[in-house]
């Protein structure tokens, strides 16, 4: 089936991007992270790591206050003991990420061995799975909270995605999370860059659209509308749902490619989370 590539946000910043267009990665961030500047021309570009409260002066304050006594505080002291405790053989995830789990700006990376996406979520599961243990589901409950517990260490850490010029196959990965967000689908006929570019910042319903540049940095998330923690592949199943797509697997190809993309996209900002969400 013929996919369709929105260029509607390049267009807007006067640059030719079709299909037969050569343009890096390197090119396509600074186009990205140029459209939001343009945008919201009163936001500080490292601000973006807090999402729609970095564009929404009228909800940041609120916001600002539940940060203070955050909702993902019993998540992180949840994840300290998972993270801590001894498997059957002796070791525990320690053993995979050193003493404190502070690795989050390690990924998501390329696996040239494995010509493959690894996420953080993905690489806890893997060092389970090695050690004998059971792997944890990737949407919410004990993964989020170890994840929340490895991200707070991590707080601080620059975002700095490497796609590796030596490997066509990172760079055709990058194209396939790029293409995701960028393409059409479900019953309502909207992409990624449809809420989160293009019309980032307006309402639909009730809810502001967050900008996608500074997405990746904040997860896992304590959302209010689930009153849980949950992963950032929980909340691309969300948005696929909210358009009548079939959600992918998590932490299937397509979703860890489409993180690469995202998160690359918000390079040279702090990773922040664990965070509170509406």
């Amino acid at each position: 089936m013929k996919k369709i590539i929105s260029h509607v946000a390049f267009g807007l910043l006067g640059l030719s991007v079709s299909a037969a267009a050569v343009a890096g990665p390197a090119e396509d961030r600074a186009a990205f992270q140029k459209f939001y500047e343009n945008r919201f021309p009163d936001t500080p570009v490292s601000d973006f790591q807090n999402g729609v409260y970095s564009i929404l002066p009228s909800a940041r304050a609120q916001w600002e206050e539940i940060e203070e006594f955050p909702p993902y505080e019993l998540a992180i002291e949840r994840g300290e003991e998972i993270y801590n405790k001894t498997f059957a053989n002796g070791k525990s995830l320690a053993s995979c990420f050193g003493d404190d789990g502070a690795v989050r700006s390690q990924y998501p990376n390329w696996d040239k061995e494995r010509g493959m996406v690894v996420t953080m979520e993905l690489a806890i599961n893997e060092c389970l799975e090695a050690n004998g243990e059971k792997p944890l589901k990737y949407k919410k409950g004990a993964m989020a909270d170890v994840s929340a517990f490895m991200s707070y260490n991590s707080r601080g850490q620059m975002v700095n995605v490497e796609i590796p010029s030596d490997d066509p196959r990172a760079l055709a990965a990058y194209e396939n999370g790029k293409e995701h967000f960028y393409t059409k689908r479900g019953q309502l006929n909207f992409a990624c860059a449809d809420c989160h570019m293009y019309t980032a910042g307006n309402l639909y319903r009730a809810d502001t659209t967050s900008p996608a540049f500074g997405h990746a940095t904040s997860w896992p998330v304590f959302r209010s509308k689930w009153q849980a923690m949950g992963t950032l592949h929980r909340r691309f199943a969300g948005c696929h749902n909210n358009i009548r797509a079939n959600p992918y697997k998590a932490q299937g190809e397509e979703y860890r490619n489409l993180e690469y993309f995202v998160t690359y996209m918000s390079n040279d900002l702090e990773f922040n989370g664990p965070a509170a969400r509406k």
